[in-house]
């Protein structure tokens, strides 16, 4: 639903005011506005030195740099949900200038990614066509809007000499391992002159010089930061590619085509993000985010301490990780993810004698039980797998092993529950303690053993257990053997004994584990950024010169990977890029000769270059290296405040918590650890914008209808004589709801839009749109207009008179709507700060009469980051030539911001019995004497006498009588 304003839109007729702010006046403002903008360089931000080095007295000024997140130029275009955050950012980024600082403010675009590859697979139009041609739309939206962006340094990760220095980056990490004992990542050159000299052994006792040169390969492929290895993935053969988790629905199918995923084993590209774990979590306290982004991130990495127990198995051993080895003795017991990789090895031809029925699943041997499970197990996500009400479900493998506390042989399972991204992928299951083992050995029938004290009077004969026992504060029990007893030992203690022991024995050691998975890198799509990586005739991979950088996209004809049968698991993906043999198979010299190669023919995944496009934005056309040293440090280098350095603030959505904002946090300490940047963190301070909401009206089937064609009659929803539903919901194309900007800014202006988004709320909250509500920041609009310019000759109408000449009133307004309007854009606070520029502009207009030049000068300039355009105009017309972007920002006389007095409310038993109107500056001492001198307060105690007077000054008494 949705309504215009006739007086805005309305045409200019004789009898209308000729120079009223209107609609057509707005945008005629804007447009030329814009214009000079882009002709003066207004929102160049000058660097120290380079190409965009500008003027050394900016350079000289305090610094912001300010962000939003990377757009993706979708071809729906904006919808107003879209630009809250970039206003948002404008807005303040505008104050920033005013108030001194030499402001870095610019927007790229994100454009590699599926829906362009997926809308190419459909048209047939190359995916740069396309998305060249969406990017080109934004731009128009988001110029409209009056955003201060330095053009400049605009760029899309699509661009060949940006994806350069993506490549590029993939391979410093490539060539690079974490040393843990410098808790830093090396050049891997300084690993293999280790290995060469005997400094570090080489895995598996050989010498160094005696390995062959794919066995080398191997060998750092264990260390490399950046490596190929056999992977469990989401696997979609209806789609043919890999999907990541977040691509994956709650039903293990994908989100785009509701097709099956399947978990398979493939060789891909993984990022050894989990090397930086400790980092992430430590350096997250020194950062300005908010709790709830950090604290997903805690839990995403996911730190945990216990012990890796070796439980004995046919000469070798299953490791698990526990974060409760004190419960080791109630371990009855084992289960591996049904994808790991000792399943096989261990898994006989036959079953045990003695096996129970119920552990087989019905199958003749172990291995038909096994492949049945797997294939069973594939079909599912991983949030079907742990989901905590679904039936437990299992198969054993036919082994057994040994529990090393005592001996006890303990069968293994394979169970869907169990995963291989967590720990070892092996449990050791204690059903006493633990819900989801206690209900696998009941569906089981396995034993469950007390070992650790029930305080809530259930007792000891866990046959009479309806749940589980799980408690860090109760005693151990039955947990001895000849060497070690826990018996009556509290947790923390038992841990710390039996962890002792382990390493003793050397059937464990202490350790600390995390949740974090190594980062999948490859997608199977055309759309991405190539690998630089070749592999030669051994299929050993090697990376390319820098010489060779970009390596670029070739031109195919057919954009889309192969797909298959939907429920085919037994498939593997075959990508665009295979098909092109003539890119694909190469000679080229590395630096021993030419040589045959094979390209790598998967692609980064869309968040690569989304990893570091902060550092572009600072040095967007260095051609020769990443970024200039001095440029990144005057930007982004730490100060006081910013221990890591990073951008200064950046403002987008919650949804990216623990995905773009961790990757990108990755990379930023890899660069720093090899000295390529001196901020090893990306964004000192973020800021989540809250969403636009729309309403959305769904017929009886449950499909949207257009929200614009809805009436409401009698309290319901119509549409074309239905009756439809209303629910509260995000604002979309596909939802029938979207109002675009293009439309508000015909109606209003962009100035109105940016206003009436300001004011809708704070800015980390979300807000319902309401297009029939923005008429009242366009009359706000109005009104400051005619407060400085005579609607019918044009001609600005202050008066010319000195400070002392003005009204104490209005210089109180004045000075009160300065210091707030302040503090409220330096806290992104803009609602309020709106609420505050209101209020003046009432207050002028109730005043009546000429506005004093000088007041109406400051109220422009308050009114200039919220509506730049209509600023500009005031400005222009109040008789200055120059633009009002880079003016001071007004600051408030003291002496009009305090009250002469304020309200001192007193209370007797909490109840309010007189108001006294004091000095702010009052005394407890005299606020108190006043209080029991007034004559309301002496009726209401009549005589009474006073146990306790409490004084708050200069707001509150409370008096207790005796």
């Amino acid at each position: 639903m949705s309504e215009t304003n006739p007086a805005a839109t309305a045409p200019v007729t004789a009898d209308a005011a000729p120079h009223r702010y209107t609609a057509a006046m707005a945008a005629e403002i804007e447009a030329r506005w814009q214009d000079f903008w882009d002709a003066e360089g207004t929102y160049a931000a000058p660097n120290p030195k380079g190409d965009l080095a500008g003027d050394p007295e900016v350079v000289a000024r305090p610094k912001k740099f300010i962000m939003d997140m990377f757009p993706y130029p979708s071809g729906a275009g904006l919808h107003v949900g879209h630009p809250l955050g970039y206003i948002a950012t404008d807005v303040f980024a505008r104050f920033q200038r005013m108030t001194g600082h030499n402001v870095l403010h610019t927007l790229g675009f994100d454009a590699f990614g599926l829906p362009a590859e997926q809308y190419a697979v459909q048209t047939g139009t190359h995916p740069r066509v396309s998305t060249e041609a969406n990017i080109k739309n934004m731009q128009s939206q988001l110029r409209r809007l009056g955003l201060g962006h330095d053009k400049r340094r605009s760029f899309a990760t699509i661009d060949p000499e940006y994806y350069k220095w993506t490549q590029w980056i993939f391979l410093q990490i490539f060539n690079s391992w974490y040393d843990d004992e410098a808790k830093k990542a090396r050049p891997i050159s300084e690993l293999v002159a280790q290995f060469e000299s005997g400094e570090r052994a080489v895995p598996g006792g050989r010498a160094w010089g005696e390995l062959t040169e794919g066995e080398r390969a191997d060998v750092l492929g264990e260390y490399r930061l950046a490596y190929a290895s056999d992977a469990p993935v989401n696997w979609c053969p209806g789609l043919g590619t890999v999907l990541a988790n977040e691509e994956v629905t709650a039903d293990g199918r994908s989100e785009r085509g509701n097709f099956p995923v399947f978990k398979s084993k493939l060789r891909q590209w993984n990022m050894r993000i989990t090397a930086y774990a400790d980092r992430l979590l430590e350096d997250l306290d020194e950062l300005d985010w908010p709790e709830a982004i950090k604290l997903q991130q805690r839990n995403w990495i996911g730190r945990s301490e216990g012990a890796r127990v070796d439980f004995p198995i046919d000469g070798e051993h299953i490791t698990v990780f526990t974060t409760r080895p004190d419960t080791l003795f109630g371990a009855t017991y084992m289960v591996l993810a049904p994808e790991h990789p000792l399943v096989e090895k261990f898994t006989p031809g036959a079953w045990p004698e003695g096996t129970h029925d119920v552990w087989t699943g019905g199958h003749a041997t172990p291995a038909e039980a096994v492949a049945a499970y797997r294939a069973q197990a594939a079909s599912k996500s991983d949030v079907e797998r742990q989901a905590e009400a679904k039936d437990k479900t299992g198969v054993f493998i036919g082994a057994y092993a040994t529990n090393p506390v005592n001996g006890e042989q303990v069968p293994v399972f394979i169970a869907d529950y169990v995963l291989m991204g967590y720990g070892t992928g092996a449990i050791m299951a204690v059903p006493a303690g633990d819900q989801r083992d206690f209900e696998f050995a009941r569906a089981f029938e396995l034993p469950i053993r007390c070992i650790v004290e029930p305080t809530d009077g259930r007792g000891t004969d866990t046959s009479t257990w309806e749940d589980a026992f799980a408690s860090y504060d109760a005693k151990i029990m039955n947990s001895s053997n000849d060497e070690v007893s826990l018996d009556g030992l509290p947790v923390v203690e038992a841990k710390a004994r039996i962890t002792e022991w382990l390493e003793r024995s050397g059937a464990g050691r202490g350790t600390v584990n995390f949740r974090l998975r190594d980062w999948l890198f490859s997608r199977q799509r055309y759309w991405g950024e190539p690998f630089p990586i070749v592999y030669d005739e051994d299929g050993i991979a090697h990376a390319l010169p820098e010489s060779m950088l970009p390596l670029e996209l070739p031109e195919v004809e057919d954009y889309s990977p192969r797909t298959f049968d939907p429920d085919d698991a037994d498939t593997q993906p075959e990508t665009p890029l295979s098909r092109n043999e003539d890119w694909v198979n190469v000679t080229l010299d590395l630096g021993d000769g030419p040589k045959k190669y094979r390209r790598e023919t998967n692609t980064m995944p869309n968040w690569a270059g989304s990893c570091w496009y902060e550092l572009r934005y600072l040095d967007p056309h260095n051609g020769e290296r990443l970024v200039d040293p001095e440029i990144e440090q005057y930007w982004m280098g730490p100060r006081e405040g910013l221990p890591h350095g990073g951008v200064d603030l950046y403002v987008g959505g919650a949804e990216h918590a623990v995905l773009h904002l961790l990757y990108a946090r990755f990379w930023s300490k890899v660069l720093f650890d090899l000295g390529h940047v001196s901020s090893a963190e990306p964004f000192h301070k973020l800021f989540n914008q809250g969403m636009i909401q729309a309403y959305v009206y769904r017929d009886a089937r449950g499909i949207a209808v257009p929200a614009a064609e809805v009436e409401e009659r009698d309290g319901a929803y119509w549409y074309q004589g239905e009756k439809v539903s209303r629910l509260l919901g995000k604002m979309g194309k596909s939802l029938k709801n979207a109002v675009t900007p293009d439309e508000i800014c015909a109606e209003y202006g962009a100035d109105t839009l940016r206003l009436y988004e300001m004011a809708m709320g704070p800015l980390d909250v979300s807000r319902p749109w309401d297009t029939r509500a923005v008429v009242g920041q366009f009359r706000l609009l109005q009104r400051l207009w005619r407060n400085i310019v005579d609607e019918n000759t044009g001609e600005v109408t202050v008066a010319d008179v000195a400070e002392s000449d003005i009204d104490e009133d209005t210089l109180r307004a004045l000075h009160k709507a300065i210091d707030g309007v302040r503090q409220d854009l330096e806290g992104m606070r803009f609602n309020t700060a709106i609420a505050k520029v209101t209020e003046l502009n009432n207050h002028l207009t109730k005043v009546g009469g000429p506005v004093p030049r000088t007041v109406a000068e400051r109220l422009v300039l308050l009114v200039a980051p919220l509506a730049p355009h209509v600023a500009e105009e005031l400005w222009r017309k109040l008789g200055h030539t120059d633009s009002v972007v880079h003016q001071d920002f007004p600051v408030a006389d003291p002496a009009y911001v305090v009250d002469e007095t304020v309200t001192c409310v007193v209370q007797i038993k909490g109840k309010v019995k007189a108001r006294l109107e004091v000095a702010p500056s009052v005394s407890d001492e005299d606020l108190e004497k006043a209080a029991l001198a007034d004559e309301k307060v002496v009726a209401a105690l009549g005589g009474a006498g006073i146990r306790k007077v409490i004084v708050r000054a200069p707001k509150l008494v409370n008096i207790v009588p005796a």
